[in-house]
């Protein structure tokens, strides 16, 4: 029978619960704080740590910290004016360019896929059954995250049997729970089948190579051609990604990790047409600055705007010059 102690761990996320648990053991183990802490030692804390993370990364700690009380029935010294206007200050002193994931162009996703290709013909005539599936699921996990703007997380969390194919159609997914989802309630996806780099084939093609047909979509292979029964680690998903991209000759293969995939498909939907709303209902995005984050502009120095201002501006009147004078 399930107790309130476990309907009280469904209530939170488990990635929430790691990185918590994470920064409060930073907070206690290697940096030397107590808990509960008071407003003096938590400011010293940013204080300490201001040139070694990033703004986003204290403030994560701070929200930690501040679960942690008021979880415990302690004052949340996080609150306190003294923590408040020492965070002000980092900010105003360790200010840095957020840095971003490159996204995603079409014309580098076709050539990721062509060279899948390539490398799927060349493992099945060496009859290399590790390496067919690993070409079979990358191709999958790279076309659907791209088509469908997903996520890491999100990727890595698809079962099989919450995938709906409809042939020649497209093919649902659904979601129990992510990132956006704030009530808990799940999420259906609908992904449509294309004429070029289809992520519901090639999702089809792994599945049947795979003979999956519940659990984990995506999951580690190994060298012999096994597959594991749990999901690709998240923190796994990044270097998977650089090295296919590597290895299929994308230049600054460093630069993409899997937000790559999102924002390339916002930035070419943002190119071809879609409008705003059209493209947060597809994503998935709550609120138009979340969107705003992820495009990028056509004209990112406004050069051509200005360019046909000049082009289009009439020509300057020509100077008449005084008449000369007599004797001059």
């Amino acid at each position: 029978m399930a107790t309130v102690e476990h309907y009280l761990e469904a209530s939170e996320r488990k990635n929430t619960r790691r990185s918590y648990d994470a920064a409060l053991r930073h907070f206690e183990v290697e940096w030397g704080g107590h808990l509960p802490a008071t407003p003096d030692g938590v400011a010293r804390y940013l204080a300490e740590n201001a040139n070694d993370y990033a703004i986003n990364t204290l403030k994560q700690r701070l929200a930690a910290l501040a679960h942690w009380h008021h979880e415990h029935g302690f004052v949340d010294p996080t609150r306190s004016a003294h923590v408040r206007k020492v965070l002000k200050g980092i900010q105003t002193l360790h200010r840095a360019i957020e840095k971003q994931a490159k996204p995603l162009q079409l014309v580098v996703l076709a050539q990721i896929a062509d060279w899948l290709d390539g490398a799927l013909a060349a493992a099945r005539t060496r009859a290399d059954r590790g390496r067919e599936l690993r070409c079979l699921r990358d191709r999958a996990l790279v076309l659907l995250g791209f088509w469908r703007g997903f996520r890491g997380d999100e990727l890595v969390h698809l079962h099989v049997e919450n995938l709906r194919l409809v042939p020649a159609q497209g093919m649902t997914c659904f979601l129990p729970q992510s990132k956006g989802d704030r009530q808990n309630i799940g999420t259906t996806y609908k992904v449509p089948a294309l004429s070029r780099w289809c992520p519901v084939t090639a999702t089809a093609q792994w599945l049947e190579a795979a003979k999956l047909t519940q659990g984990p979509l995506f999951r580690r292979i190994d060298h012999w051609g096994h597959v594991a029964e749990g999901p690709l680690h998240a923190n796994s998903l990044v270097p998977l990604l650089r090295r296919l991209f590597r290895s299929a000759g994308v230049a600054d293969a460093q630069a993409y990790s899997s937000h790559s995939l999102r924002r390339g498909f916002a930035n070419w939907a943002n190119a071809n047409g879609w409008d705003i709303k059209a493209l947060m209902e597809y994503v998935g995005w709550r609120d138009v600055k979340s969107a705003m984050r992820y495009l990028d502009a056509d004209d990112p120095f406004a050069q051509q705007r200005i360019e046909r201002g000049l082009t289009e501006a009439p020509a300057a009147p020509v100077p008449r010059l005084p008449a000369p004078q007599s004797g001059d």
